[in-house]
């Protein structure tokens, strides 16, 4: 039997994130993947928010991503609202392919040697308070520490940990696809009595890819050519010669979240503990995120630098994170229907969406850039994330995102040099003296006082503030979220 440290369930972008991020940290990690190779069969995800971009910044991977991507100036809710003013580096969506950010992830996670079981699944497990006994599709079986599963909104791990997965059932379904057309068809959106469709030219140059509201909810998993044809012509009173599809798909406004993130030894993360409606393009990015939140905190569980209760912050922090995703997605679908009532709706919302404020706030919000982790009271800055600042260092500039690379925790002190002693902590915290000129802007709250330092964690997000010199606090947050000092370790 294999033994691993972690055992990932899923090999898509969450579940290839967290392998990346336990790597970097250190941690024997593998993935089993039911596919045989990283290929996607459809469109699946469509692109990276600001968020995810920023994510992948502050582990030096952005720049893969960017170089294979479009920019957009935009975010979509009802209508589309610009970014180009949030306080970013990376004010834009990246347009990209699922398969493309799978196969840039999974080239990222070879080159940190994480093994990949392929053409395998995990079917089965046991846990006691040692480890997790896994049982795999071809016979074979593993052990590990804990088990993650990141196997999408079908998860067998979830369904076999008992976690309950409640929410809405489907009431609207739409088939996408990509395929020839024999005839110039009606490029761009397209309304009717049953929803809203589209039909824009893929990168190929010779396919359209289509999205196509259907008169009635469908559930069946596994579309036909005829599906699409008929709900074309039901839409547009022709199929323009629909022909040679490369993939067909459907997907509902079904949405469901895990009662619990957590089983012992077994966590989800990705699909497998959210489902929702595409709308806005969340899912893969509300993944991504999911996964760099767990992956620092599980590390320093299985290195014995903290205890097994910071898995617990993991649910706490991320669910409430993932229910306002939900949230939001529930009423654009309902936003999504043409009846006169709720096109009334519609451009009321609308009225409201250009203006600047609404529009700052909700772009904020679909871009990832307003989550704020309720760590308790204090300087706006804490729970949010850190702004990428260009710092002055007596190594000369850096960014923020740039001293984040390796995925350790970070203490920037902007005061007197030397000013904030953490030494019992230097093994896992990297301390800063650092300059900074210029104003503090955070994305919907705006201008906010300099802080004196600032402890941030490994992924990207403010554990404590100081402020006036002063530094009460500093110590309760090392241990919460780095453990005990190491010379207490020792003792």
């Amino acid at each position: 039997m294999r033994e691993h440290s972690v055992v990932i369930a899923g090999g898509g972008p969450t579940g290839l994130m967290l392998a990346g991020e336990l790597a970097l940290a250190g941690v024997d990690v593998a993935i089993v993947e039911r596919r045989a190779s990283q290929d996607v069969i459809g469109s699946r995800a469509l692109g990276l928010h600001i968020r995810s971009i920023e994510v992948f910044d502050q582990r030096g991977i952005a720049d893969r991503f960017i170089s294979q991507g479009q920019r957009h100036p935009a975010v979509h809710f009802q209508i589309a609202l610009a970014v180009g003013d949030l306080p970013t580096r990376h004010n834009y969506t990246l347009g990209l392919l699922q398969n493309h950010i799978e196969r840039i992830l999974s080239e990222w996670v070879g080159e940190l040697g994480v093994p990949i079981h392929r053409g395998r699944q995990v079917t089965g497990f046991t846990q006691n308070e040692t480890g997790v006994d896994i049982l795999l599709s071809d016979g074979a079986s593993l052990r590990a520490e804990y088990l993650v599963g990141c196997d999408g909104g079908r998860s067998l791990v979830r369904k076999l940990a008992g976690i309950a997965f409640p929410g809405c059932d489907p009431t609207m379904s739409w088939l996408i696809a990509e395929a020839e057309m024999a005839e110039e068809p009606k490029w761009g959106f397209h309304e009717n009595q049953f929803g809203t469709h589209a039909i824009g030219k893929a990168g190929d140059g010779k396919s359209a890819r289509i999205v196509l509201a259907e008169p009635q909810l469908q559930l069946d998993t596994n579309p036909t050519l005829r599906d699409v044809s008929e709900t074309m012509v039901a839409a547009y009173g022709t199929d323009f010669g629909i022909h040679s599809p490369v993939w067909i798909s459907r997907f509902t406004d079904m949405t469901r979240q895990a009662e619990t993130y957590r089983d012992r030894r077994v966590l989800l993360a990705g699909d497998a503990a959210h489902v929702h409606p595409p709308m806005g393009g969340q899912g893969l990015n509300l993944g991504v995120q999911d996964a760099v939140n767990l992956g620092w905190k599980l590390a320093q569980v299985i290195q014995l630098t903290s205890p097994d209760s910071l898995l617990d912050t993991y649910h706490a922090e991320r669910h409430p994170v993932a229910a306002r995703v939900l949230h939001n997605t529930l009423a654009q679908s309902v936003l999504r229907r043409t009846d006169p009532r709720t096109r009334a709706l519609g451009d009321i919302v609308s009225e409201f969406l250009r203006m600047d404020e609404p529009r700052r706030r909700v772009a904020a919000m679909m871009s990832g850039l307003d989550i704020h982790y309720d760590l308790g009271d204090g300087h706006p800055l804490l729970g949010r994330r850190m702004p990428d600042l260009g710092l002055l260092t007596a190594e000369g500039p850096r960014r923020v995102f740039s001293l984040l690379h390796q995925a350790r925790a970070l203490l920037l002190n902007f005061g007197e040099p030397g000013g904030v002693e953490i030494a019992p902590w230097a093994d896992r915290v990297q301390s800063i003296d650092a300059g900074y000129r210029g104003a503090w802007e955070l994305p919907v709250i705006g201008k906010v006082a300099a802080p004196t330092a600032a402890l941030v964690r490994p992924d990207g997000y403010v554990a404590w503030v100081g402020e006036a010199g002063e530094q009460p606090g500093l110590t309760e947050a090392l241990i919460k979220w780095f453990g005990a000092p190491a010379a207490t370790m020792q003792a």
